[in-house]
């Protein structure tokens, strides 16, 4: 079974966004589909980072264990609302913090906003940064409006059957990639082993 990691964004008390997280952990689990952990980054509490993993001379342990889970994880999901037409200081400073272990990583996004466009700005700001570091963002997308109404704050979906109708086509396609993502990882073992012998 694959593992996923999903990244709560924001770090807000008045925080949205960390609901469509929770939901994303139950609908996961729920479906026996992967398993499972959030990666609360109001729980790390990080600094702003003056460097990536590589150059800090003496990285906090709870930075070691961030990176070890982004980099062990078959996949991720990131949930981020919009801040200003971007994404939160949090997010980009774990993103900039790390370099490898999201390249070629399968990572989708959802993005919460509480008005009707869904973080559509944060969703393009993002991918872009992503993309520029190697990641293999997953086009399918999960916007999330008016998210106020949308979500309670345990994760629950005012229209559960509309909302699981969008994470399973949302949630295959980021199964698919991992499946692929591993598959090429195994045949890159496999010809390494066959060129040395």
């Amino acid at each position: 079974m694959s593992h996923i990691v999903i990244i709560s964004a924001s770090v807000r008390d008045e925080r949205k966004s960390h609901s469509v997280a929770l939901y994303f952990q139950h609908y996961l689990e729920e479906n026996n589909l992967a398993t499972v952990e959030i990666l609360d980054l109001k729980a790390y509490n990080f600094p702003i980072f003056e460097g990536t993993i590589k150059t800090l001379k003496n990285p906090a342990e709870q930075v070691l264990d961030f990176a070890n889970k982004v980099k062990l994880a078959d996949g991720i999901i990131i949930v981020t609302p919009e801040y200003n037409g971007s994404i939160p200081a949090s997010l980009k400073n774990v993103v900039d913090l790390l370099y490898d272990e999201w390249h070629g990583k399968p990572i989708s996004i959802s993005t919460v906003s509480s008005g009707s466009f869904g973080g559509s700005q944060a969703l393009v700001a993002l991918q872009f940064t992503l993309w520029k570091i190697g990641a293999w963002t997953v086009t399918n997308m999960f916007p999330v409006p008016n998210v106020t109404t949308a979500f309670d704050g345990k994760g629950n979906p005012s229209d559960k059957a509309a909302t699981d109708k969008l994470a399973d086509a949302y949630i295959k396609e980021l199964l698919e990639c991992i499946r692929v993502n591993k598959q090429a990882a195994m045949t890159k073992r496999i010809l390494t082993v066959v060129n040395a012998m």
